[in-house]
């Protein structure tokens, strides 16, 4: 990541990622009001709980775990905020997940696979983790298309106690080693 940490640091050929900020906040509140949005994100949350969201596992986790976290994703052509993507710990595990939030303005035009791969191969080649997971509910079959697009493969469902997922019930747990992956995007 760059010195600059309010710059854009992991630009694909649509869009970039950049650091939230507290400036960020009214797009983040806006975000999380929205049920169509966050129907698989833990659901919608009022301005406080957004708020407190933003603090504790998006600006807090910067300095907690560096080179991780999660971050605004860009259009590069407008500049506009069309979600977020991540690299992070799943809440109450030693896992490391790659996972997405998208504006409903941005569905369907292959952003979540595009910059997740590219998350993905940051992962495993500039932050070296050893093993990188994905998890989605059941019924949203979209994002685990994804997960197995950008090269995660899908396991056993998988439960989750930690309060933010066990109301989810099982989730559809994926994963994929450094290994096997550099290995096979080597030979490409």
């Amino acid at each position: 990541m760059p010195r600059d940490f309010f710059a854009d640091w992991l630009i694909t050929e649509r869009l970039a990622l950049r650091r939230f900020t507290l400036d960020d906040l009214e797009w983040f509140v806006d975000f999380y009001a929205d049920e169509e949005v966050t129907r698989y994100l833990g659901g919608t949350r009022d301005r406080q709980k957004a708020t407190e969201l933003l603090h504790t596992r998006v600006l807090a986790y910067y300095d907690e775990h560096p080179g991780m976290g999660i971050w605004l994703t860009r259009e590069r052509a407008t500049g506009q905020p069309v979600g977020f993507h991540l690299i992070n710990h799943i809440q109450g595990e030693t896992l490391v997940q790659v996972g997405y939030g998208l504006l409903k303005s941005a569905w369907g035009k292959g952003y979540a696979t595009e910059m997740a791969a590219a998350v993905l191969r940051y992962g495993f080649v500039d932050l070296q983790l050893p093993l990188i997971v994905g998890i989605t509910n059941l019924p949203n079959v979209a994002s685990q298309r994804v997960l197995e697009k950008i090269g995660l493969r899908r396991q056993a469902d998988r439960f989750f106690r930690h309060p933010a997922y066990a109301s989810q019930g099982p989730m559809a747990y994926f994963e994929r080693y450094a290994e096997d992956w550099l290995r096979e995007h080597k030979a490409r």
